[in-house]
């Protein structure tokens, strides 16, 4: 087991947090996180000595243009880094692709990727508990099995599926909205990573901005956000096959 991992996460509603730990947490003794869901993090420069983990959301088969955006801040300098895309269980597409590039594009060597499992973020019954207890020991092995190859010095690229060109990926054409039980607190706006909504006026969202995210409605203490109605009965009609059958995660070294 190595020393120290630094783990760079985007995870609105904390599945893609709770992923990347479990992972992290197998690699090495020490844990140190990066949230890139705040729009105050600092420009950073690792060096060829430190190993990172770079995991993010899945939004559409794309990794969010936000998370991107923001990983850019961030140089590699040689440094060896484990991708983790975490989907719902649907399809993650060409999202772990994507995240490998971002990272080599920004001077980081990746030496492992990972698909992972995490509780749907809209549509909660899909992947619900994910990541549970039959992850977390498949995690530990390929876990360890990362530690033993950055141990032995491999630096062997994983061959990850994926499409280049991308899928194209507009993004969710609706927000999420405030009902009668908002009291105006504050605690979305000031949580919401896209800074969509309005600090002054809580239940205005810029939908221009709001990149449906849904941490506005994971942090709200209120429960006093949500998607419109038709618009989340759609999403669970969509997604009703994908909860037939558990998709597991797909792990490349």
């Amino acid at each position: 087991m190595l020393d120290r991992i630094t783990v760079l996460h985007f995870s609105p509603t904390g599945g893609t947090r709770r992923a990347a730990l479990l992972l992290a947490q197998q690699i090495a003794e020490r844990v140190e996180e990066i949230d890139l869901c705040r729009p105050d993090t600092q420009a950073h420069s690792f060096g060829k000595d430190d190993v990172v983990l770079a995991a993010g959301p899945v939004y559409g088969g794309r990794l969010p243009a936000l998370m991107a955006e923001r990983l850019r801040a961030y140089r590699g300098e040689g440094a060896r880094a484990i991708s983790a895309a975490v989907y719902g269980g649907r399809a993650y597409e060409d999202a772990l692709v994507e995240l490998d590039d971002l990272l080599g594009g920004q001077g980081f060597r990746v030496i492992a990727s990972a698909a992972l499992l995490a509780e749907h973020s809209i549509v909660r019954p899909l992947a619900a508990g994910r990541p549970d207890a039959q992850d977390e020991a498949q995690l530990a092995e390929f876990g360890a099995r990362i530690a033993a190859k950055l141990e032995q010095g491999d630096l062997a690229a994983p061959h990850t599926p994926g499409n280049r060109p991308y899928k194209e990926w507009a993004g969710m054409p609706t927000a999420p909205q405030a009902t009668e039980a908002c009291n105006a607190c504050g605690t979305c706006a000031r949580e919401c990573p896209a800074g969509a909504i309005s600090a002054e006026n809580p239940a205005q969202t810029d939908a221009a901005r709001c990149i449906t995210c849904m941490r506005c409605v994971a942090v709200c203490p209120q429960k006093a956000r949500a998607l419109p109605a038709p618009v989340l009965q759609m999403l669970s009609q969509k997604l009703a096959p994908f909860m037939e059958k558990r998709q597991e995660n797909e792990l490349y070294l």
